[in-house]
């Protein structure tokens, strides 16, 4: 029959007399019976504490079932009843000399389980005859048990040798045991100031050699264990990674995660690069892990792309993928763009650029603008998509299209601004900040280029109060550009524009730029013309990536939470500790292709006056600048 019968609410005093009942019972059914009602009842949220008293009697009867229902009901009610709980101290250590080893490991384990003074001093010395013990199962058990009992008292634990105890068990003849020991050891060593997990040549190769017998769990401790051991010498690193790499074909996706994080930690100590590209077979998981495995596989590429670069075809979008997944494919397609497969990913994103998905197009198109910027070869290719992008008349399209091509734009000057046309045509489409913010950036960079440059910014002006701050700095900032490269043109517009950003918003970055501008313009011409029409920094996709140390940090966490937000623990962790690498005389210099930090090619505002271009006297975009009397200047803005 179901358990569901058990499942409804009971009343204590029916409980206690069923369980105090003196009827005979040669098999304990009514006992059984009973008690599976009072743990249905505890499991439901019923408080079941006033039967405590009761419940402890029922230890001495000597049935599995019934002391594994007691033992549940004391872990779960002895920190409500310390006083009554070390009254099942003799029969705790009674059971520790049981014949049968379930029910020794089942005494251990709950004492271990228990935060009572009492119950935890006893535990000590048949925890130590346990982790001797001749039956595996109980050793296994008891190396648990000394982990749990670290969390209720370190002191203890390290002063009565069980740490070192846990060491002995690594040479363990049981997988499952070192596995254990292991697990209890990696716990107290995460929790520890003082004990700290480290692993010769020898310890290490025998726990790899453990992992073909151990169950999943046992082998992800094992494997995250090896992060605790240090190559000393060349070709130590190559050959534990060889015997690590078949875990990396297993069905179970922590083991392979886990083994992958401990091939790339090894890589630090070797000369050659490991072959990692079965990774790919989480890919077929359900989303969920193809997801964990898209972002721990964003991280790799970042410090080693060629491992993966091969085979970019891997990460081609499906049609049935869920939205989170295929933005993170789009990503590391991007990543492993280069010369020779750029045709192949070009393709893809035209073809994802005219989906459904609004969030997966603006991506795609984004992409592809950010290719041109980090292949020049195929820059053409990337500004004739965007073209043809445009001609779809799509609002949000030609919006992010228009975003993008402001970046080429500043990686590539001079070169493609005959399709400014182009994009004018499709002003009145703008409503989104970013995309007016990039439009206004192009008018004021190309003022003397775009012959009714005036008219335009005007337009724009006509809402300069009700816009985001965003496209306000976007507008001073052109309408000043516009002025310095056509002072005719530009005469009406600055002192209104200058009035609304420095009498009119309430934005202090705006407000400020205004009064530099209009201090920049009334006393020295020269300066201004050499603040606002400095060489910009030119933009490069490198500054996409990762800082070095948080990425040498992250790559030392795969298969973590960490992994996939892409941060430090330390930021969602308290008191997490901080992972390195470990110095060794073989150890790798830092890997190359690690570039200083360059400017953000997503700045939605090149021209903040803190970029620090100040001071900068060539114009990469060779715009003639005309020259403007200082007092015509003064002049004009002695009228505001």
């Amino acid at each position: 029959m179901s358990d569901a019968k058990y499942f409804q609410r009971g009343k204590i005093h029916e409980l206690r007399t069923e369980l105090n009942s003196e009827k005979k019972d040669k098999q304990h059914t009514k006992k059984k019976t009973v008690l599976k009602k009072i743990v249905a009842n505890m499991t439901m949220g019923n408080d079941m504490s006033a039967l405590f008293p009761d419940v402890i009697n029922c230890m001495h009867i000597p049935a599995l079932e019934i002391k594994k229902m007691v033992y549940l009901y004391l872990i779960n009610y002895s920190r409500a009843k310390p006083d009554i709980a070390v009254n099942a101290i003799p029969t705790f250590l009674k059971d520790v000399d049981d014949p049968n080893p379930l029910i020794r490991a089942l005494a251990i384990r709950t004492m271990g389980y228990i935060n009572v003074d009492k119950i935890i001093d006893a535990l000590v010395d048949p925890l130590r005859s346990c982790l001797r013990d001749r039956d595996p199962y109980v050793r296994k058990t008891s190396a648990i048990a000394v982990a749990k009992l670290y969390m209720h008292d370190q002191v203890l634990v390290e002063s009565e040798g069980f740490v070192d105890l846990l060491r002995d068990m690594l040479a363990d003849s049981n997988p499952t045991v070192v596995a254990n020991a292991v697990a209890a050891l990696t716990e107290i060593s995460e929790r520890s100031n003082t004990v700290t997990l480290k692993l010769n040549t020898t310890v290490a190769n025998k726990l790899a050699a453990a992992l073909n017998e151990c169950t999943e769990w046992g082998q992800t401790y094992i494997l995250e264990a090896l992060m605790s051991y240090v190559p000393q010498e060349m070709g130590d690193a190559e050959v534990l990674a060889e015997r690590i790499s078949p875990r990396i074909q297993h069905a179970n996706s922590s083991v392979v995660l886990t083994a992958v994080k401990v091939i790339m930690y090894l890589m630090n100590y070797m000369t050659k690069e490991e072959d990692i590209a079965n990774l790919f077979t989480l890919l077929s998981s359900g989303h969920e892990v193809q997801y964990v495995a898209l972002r721990n596989i964003l991280l790799i590429i970042q410090r080693r792309p060629e491992v993966l670069r091969n085979d970019i075809k891997v990460f081609f979008c499906k049609y049935n993928d869920p939205i989170y997944v295929k933005l993170a494919k789009l990503e590391i397609m991007f990543r492993l763009a280069n010369v020779s497969n750029v045709d192949q990913v070009l393709s893809e994103l035209k073809e994802y650029a005219t989906e459904v998905d609004v969030d997966f197009v603006r991506k795609s198109v984004r992409s592809i603008g950010r290719l041109a910027v980090k292949i020049e070869s195929t820059a053409d290719r990337c500004i004739s998509a965007l073209l043809e992008l445009i001609q779809t008349k799509v609002n949000y399209v030609v919006q992010e299209a228009i975003v993008v091509i402001k970046d080429i734009f500043r990686k590539y000057p001079n070169q493609y601004e005959s399709i400014i046309g182009t994009l004018c045509e499709n002003l009145d489409n703008l409503d989104e900040p970013e995309a007016k913010a990039a439009m206004i950036w192009i008018i004021g960079q190309y003022a003397d280029r775009i012959e009714n440059s005036d008219v335009l910014l005007d337009d724009f002006l006509f809402t300069f109060l009700e816009e985001p701050v965003e496209v306000q700095l976007s507008l001073l900032t052109a309408t000043v550009k516009l002025f310095i490269k056509r002072p005719t043109a530009g005469q009406e517009l600055i002192p209104k524009v200058l009035k609304w950003a420095t009498e009119d918003v309430d934005n202090p970055d705006l407000r400020d730029r205004g009064y530099i501008y209009w201090r920049l313009l009334s006393t020295d011409p020269v300066t201004a013309k050499t603040v606002v029409l400095s060489d910009k920094p030119r933009i490069s996709t490198e500054s996409d990536n990762m800082e070095p140390a948080l990425l040498d940090e992250l790559l030392l966490h795969i298969s973590s939470l960490s992994s996939i937000y892409h941060k430090s623990p330390q930021t969602f962790i308290p008191n997490s500790k901080i992972r390195y690498l470990a110095h060794s005389p073989v150890l790798n210099r830092r890997y190359p292709g690690q570039q200083q930090q360059q400017p953000n090619l997503l700045d939605s505002d090149i021209d903040n006056l803190a970029s620090g271009s100040l001071g900068i006297n060539s114009n990469p975009y060779n715009v003639d600048v005309v020259n403007i009397g200082e007092n015509y200047v003064g002049d004009l803005l002695l009228d505001l």
